[in-house]
């Protein structure tokens, strides 16, 4: 008997249309190969999606495939993670369950958690994540003994961090003990944190991350390059399968003490020096510059110009001299930016009112998408609002 174990796909997670399309294409392989592989049942431990409503079209992209599986015979038993649990309780793994592609193993009875069994006989359970770590309040009202003294191979599904196992730069994210979760299970599919993960603990059994099906930000295309999944026997020897769409190649220019012109210069440089052609390119050029500004260096026409699958591009950390140093002292992030807002338009005091329409668009723009708000509706709202202070503040 093998089993597959998949998590953090985050399916619509990217803004850009070719990578949010290779997340899926993702999926679609790993479910490929399961098939191929003739697993006998699928994990996924939670964020399938990384919204609780996404998209129709994302859905039924999902469908499609999760629909593979079950033409196979093969079952997938999941949990909500973080992004794809909603409070109010209704998330499309609930459709998804209702069509019967998927099997959501957080179930109750009578105030117990329960356990699922698979057609193979092993009995699978576990516990949803949600954000900031909030899960942990199930974790300390669960009752363990029921599940700890079940006989059987038994999978127990989670989507947390567990801090004695995250790296360093995982110190401040909020998790919990491996303590917390039920002893004598066979194997632990984890979820939520995107590194690579496996221990076997004592009185405990095997506990897994595989890390996300395809990177989901910036860092992780740089670091991880491909999105993961593992493939499990009855004897727990684990085997990780990596999803190789596009590779990945990545670039960090040091400009510093260099003009903008020159700055471009070095940039095409080095990205012209290489075959990039249909390869995904990121792109971090930091330094400050000693002259010019930071929009005087062309990014568009270098990006343009590249046979590229797609370029993202990182320059938080590209600064330049002729813009002056400001000495802000306030007790909220608003009144900062009201304080900085302030010193640049005392050189720009010919635009009529402007410091409060620059700082009323800030707001309104760094207002965040509502909990089950649609693309359309969101991008609307923001639009209306920023109509209202451009009218109200230059009438």
């Amino acid at each position: 008997m093998k089993f597959a174990h998949l998590a953090d796909v985050h399916i619509g997670g990217w803004r850009e249309e070719e990578l949010k399309n290779l997340t899926i294409e993702s999926f679609r392989k790993a479910i490929d190969i399961c098939i191929k592989e003739n697993v006998g049942f699928v994990l996924i431990s939670g964020d399938l999606f990384n919204t609780s409503l996404p998209q129709i079209d994302l859905i039924k992209e999902t469908a499609s495939v999760l629909n593979k599986l079950r033409e196979n015979d093969i079952d997938v038993y999941i949990i909500p993670g973080s992004h794809d649990f909603s409070p109010s309780g209704k998330t499309m793994l609930d459709v998804l369950e209702e069509a019967g592609l998927a099997k959501n193993v957080m179930k109750f009875k009578e105030g117990k958690l329960i356990f699922t069994i698979d057609k193979t006989g092993v009995k699978l359970t576990g516990i949803y994540g949600r954000r900031a770590g909030l899960e942990s309040l199930e974790y300390d009202n669960l009752e363990k003994k029921h599940l700890e003294e079940e006989k059987g191979f038994k999978i127990f599904l989670f989507h947390t961090t567990l801090d004695e196992f995250k790296p360093e730069e995982f110190e401040k994210v909020q998790g919990q003990s491996y303590l917390s979760l039920p002893k004598n299970f066979n194997y632990y599919a984890g979820g939520h944190v995107h590194y690579l993960f496996d221990k076997k603990i004592e009185g405990y059994g095997k506990i897994v991350y595989p890390g996300p099906l395809f990177p989901n930000n910036f860092k992780e295309l740089e670091e991880l390059k491909c999105g993961r999944f593992c493939i499990v026997d009855d004897n727990l020897n684990l085997k990780r399968i990596e999803i190789k769409l596009k590779q990945v190649e990545s670039f960090n220019i040091d400009v510093n003490e260099l003009n903008a012109n020159e700055a471009e210069t070095k940039i095409i440089r080095e990205l012209f020096d290489k075959d990039l052609k249909d390869k995904i390119v990121t792109l971090r050029v930091f330094g400050e510059l000693s002259s010019g500004k930071i929009s005087d260096i062309n990014f568009k026409k270098m990006i343009d110009d590249l046979d590229c699958y797609i370029v993202l591009k990182n320059i938080s950390k590209l600064t330049t001299k002729e813009f002056k140093d400001v000495e802000v002292k306030g007790e909220s992030v608003e009144e900062i930016e009201e304080i900085l807002i302030n010193n640049v338009m005392d050189e720009v005091k010919e635009v009529k009112d402007a410091d409060k329409v620059t700082l009323g668009l800030m707001k309104v723009l760094m207002e965040e998408k509502h909990e089950g708000e649609k693309v359309n509706d969101y991008e609307k709202r923001i639009l209306t609002n920023s109509y209202k202070i451009l009218e109200n503040e230059t009438k």
